[in-house]
């Protein structure tokens, strides 16, 4: 079973993605290798800070690595949060300090379309490649579910009743954005 490492601390995204590949792939953590510093995500874009991640992990340990950046893009909020959507709320804030900001911004907002965004770097024997997933939905005027990590508690996506949050694992996996792109990510280790 090939080994790779994803470049990760966050323990929830870890384990979306080890259910995800489901025994495919051996997914090894950041704490794995021993590290457990925080990369700094300094990109403009979610591709940028993907990439600075995996090219951090591969530069120091020389290992087959990928890494992700999510973003929550909001019609009304012009694409906000975006890239920033780990920290919306500021240095420090917590998933609930994020969603209640984007709720503040989107009060009395009738048009609450938006779309999870997640792009993977991928960087293997040397040579970097990108996946991407995405999906469309709305945003909620409140919190439901108690499930899932994030935004997953006010985002609903298209075709669907329930949240993320509301969802279990294994129904959230199948049509997420993190979902998809680490479905592109393993058909494609699969295939070298």
């Amino acid at each position: 079973m090939r080994e790779i490492v994803f470049a990760t601390n966050n323990q929830h995204k870890l384990d979306e993605i080890r259910n995800i590949v489901s025994g495919s792939i051996s997914i090894l953590s950041l704490s794995d290798l021993g590290f457990f510093d925080d990369i700094p995500e300094t990109g403009v874009t979610l591709q940028e800070n993907a990439l600075i991640k995996a090219e951090h992990i591969y530069k120091l340990f020389g290992v087959n690595c990928f890494a992700d950046d999510t973003g929550l893009e909001i019609d009304a909020l012009n694409g906000r949060p975006g890239v920033y959507s780990a920290r919306y709320a500021g240095e420090g804030c917590t998933f609930t300090d994020n969603v209640k900001k984007v709720l503040a911004e989107l009060s009395g907002v009738e048009n609450r379309k938006a779309r999870f965004r997640t792009v993977i770097s991928l960087i293997l024997e040397g040579r970097t490649y990108f996946f991407e997933g995405s999906v469309e939905g709305i945003i909620e005027k409140e919190f439901k579910g108690h499930g899932g990590f994030g935004y997953d508690p006010v985002f609903t996506p298209l075709g669907y009743t329930k949240t993320f949050a509301e969802m279990d694992a294994a129904e959230k996996n199948t049509i997420s954005h993190r979902g998809l792109a680490v479905a592109r990510l393993t058909e494609f280790l699969q295939q070298v």
